[in-house]
């Protein structure tokens, strides 16, 4: 059985997923975890990867969702993808960044506003 935050975060990265496509880029993975940590979207943007942080929430609560990348997520981040690197065999051959997008969803009029934040930390 799945929360309510759960069903929002998985609408967020479905949102998010359909958002990049449109913009061009491959999606190569989803949620790709470890004991250490997660990645919502693995993607592919020309001859960079972009590894995708969604944050998703209900329109109105007062505070943007990627305020939530914090410091200790970030670092937590790079771990993972420096695993996810070195498990894939491209550490050192690929340039790759970390982009936050941020979705805010509103229920009542079935709209979602989204926001594509690049660079957060760069690779």
């Amino acid at each position: 059985m799945t929360t309510e935050k759960q069903n929002i975060g998985k609408l967020g990265e479905d949102i998010a997923v359909k958002h990049l496509e449109s913009y061009g880029y491959k999606i190569l993975d989803r949620n790709y975890r470890k004991p250490w940590g997660e990645i919502d979207i693995v993607a592919q943007q020309s001859h960079e990867l972009v590894f995708v942080e969604v944050k998703t929430q209900r329109m109105g609560f007062g505070w943007r969702p990627e305020e939530n990348m914090t410091r200790h997520k970030k670092h937590q981040l790079s771990r993972i993808i420096n695993t996810y690197l070195k498990q894939s065999q491209m550490c050192g051959v690929v340039d790759w960044r970390i982009d936050v997008i941020a979705i805010e969803l509103d229920f009542g009029t079935k709209d979602a506003k989204i926001e594509h934040i690049e660079n957060v930390l760069l690779g």
